[in-house]
């Protein structure tokens, strides 16, 4: 795979990602405009991640039967649309109904990356995924660096339309440069939803979507709720101002770009349980923001590279040890991430009204811990397997063979 194309499919990643989540930065006008109110303005978030959720178990799967090519296109032509209608949303509910088709379609991202890791040699697999996947946390903190500015300028409408425009034009550069992605045909829709359901009863595949479950509740907790307090006493900052902080978290993800490279090493694993340690310490550290900026922006830095160093991780293990369904295996791993960014995003809004900045961090902080023992559990039983034996993280061709048998 070439450097190019690596960075279209991350761009595409980002855009892609950044309609989920260019909410965030602007959710008291938002809300206040919408007539949301201040209590429930995190499920203008959580609308997003729960369409996110239905995309991935019934449109992912697709790319395991479909030219994913095509797929990329249509699928952002249509998050361009749920963007679009959001921007146009003159009630609360149709903004809910574009944010949740614009997440749906937004899976787009996980057809991106089973692309990318079906078309990379097994030694660059790691590579390829740290650079695509950094597209998803680029997207995800530009988001809130964008948003806040343009939302300064045009008001959050015009966030939202900027990015309908911007997955529209990638929709059709996607149909120029990308090379079609040829199926063999014979599968059936049907056999690929309950080969993704047989994940679900595959320890490694438990394990790593536990991990990421917790790892992305504890960080929806604390980027989705992060505009209240900023916005707020002592700091009174503007959207603007506040998007910038996803600067800050930009510079921690692309610090964790050679994440892919360790995995690609054997080291998935080791690094995944440093990073989670990393994290429990940044969630402290973002927990002092009534008192301490340079406190926060370390936190967020850090909180930042230990996500995108897990994510990594945990991909590279799942498409290594599931190489016939790379669409089915990222989709069904990324259900957890959308439930747990979900479940943070609408929590901590409420928590943050009824318990100040206290509460995100303290349910942060616990998110992270969860995470932190459920990698020391699977860590555990790989390293009880037979001698001589393979542990599932890097299993190959066998575990694909019996995943595409599962009834």
């Amino acid at each position: 795979m070439g450097r190019g194309t690596r960075l279209l499919l991350a761009v595409v990643c980002g855009v892609a990602v950044a309609g989920v989540y260019a909410g965030q930065p602007v959710l008291g006008p938002m809300g206040h405009d919408l007539g949301v109110p201040r209590d429930s303005v995190g499920w203008l978030v959580a609308a997003g991640q729960l369409g996110y959720l239905a995309g991935l178990v019934l449109l992912v799967p697709l790319g395991d039967l479909l030219d994913r090519r095509r797929l990329i296109a249509a699928h952002l032509g249509l998050v361009a649309a749920g963007l679009a209608i959001t921007a146009a949303a003159p009630v609360a509910w149709m903004a809910f109904g574009g944010l949740a088709l614009a997440g749906a379609f937004a899976v787009v991202v996980q057809t991106a990356v089973a692309y990318a890791a079906a078309i990379s040699p097994p030694g660059e697999r790691g590579r390829t995924l740290g650079v695509v996947t950094s597209g998803v946390v680029v997207g995800i903190l530009g988001a809130r660096v964008v948003t806040g500015s343009v939302a300064d300028a045009w008001g959050w409408r015009g966030s939202y339309l900027a990015l309908a425009v911007l997955a529209t034009v990638l929709g059709v550069l996607t149909l120029v440069a990308l090379p079609p992605d040829v199926r063999a045909g014979g599968e059936r829709y049907g056999r690929i939803l309950r080969s993704l359901a047989g994940l679900f009863t595959r320890p490694v595949f438990l394990g790593r979507g536990l991990i990421a479950f917790f790892l992305f509740a504890s960080f929806g907790t604390l980027w989705s709720g992060l505009a209240l307090p900023l916005a707020g006493a002592p700091w009174h900052f503007s959207e603007a101002q506040i998007g910038l902080f996803g600067v800050a978290g930009l510079a921690g993800a692309l610090g964790a770009a050679r994440s892919g490279r360790w995995a690609d090493a054997g080291h998935a694993g080791r690094v995944g349980g440093v990073a989670l340690v990393l994290l429990i310490g940044s969630v402290l550290a973002i927990g002092q923001l009534g008192w301490s900026l340079p406190l926060l922006i370390a936190g967020v830095i850090v909180l930042d590279f230990a996500v995108q160093a897990v994510h990594v991780g945990n991909q590279h293990v799942l498409t290594s040890a599931f190489p016939s369904r790379t669409s089915s295996t990222i989709g069904g791993y990324m259900v957890f991430y959308s439930l747990g960014s979900a479940l943070g995003a609408a929590a901590t809004t409420a928590l943050f009204d009824a318990a100040g900045w206290s509460g995100p961090t303290l349910l942060g902080a616990a998110f992270a811990l969860c995470a932190l023992v459920t990698w020391a559990l699977a860590e555990r039983r790989a390293g009880r397997s037979r001698p001589g034996e393979q542990p599932p993280e890097h299993a190959s061709g066998a575990e694909g063979h019996d995943l595409r048998a599962t009834p």
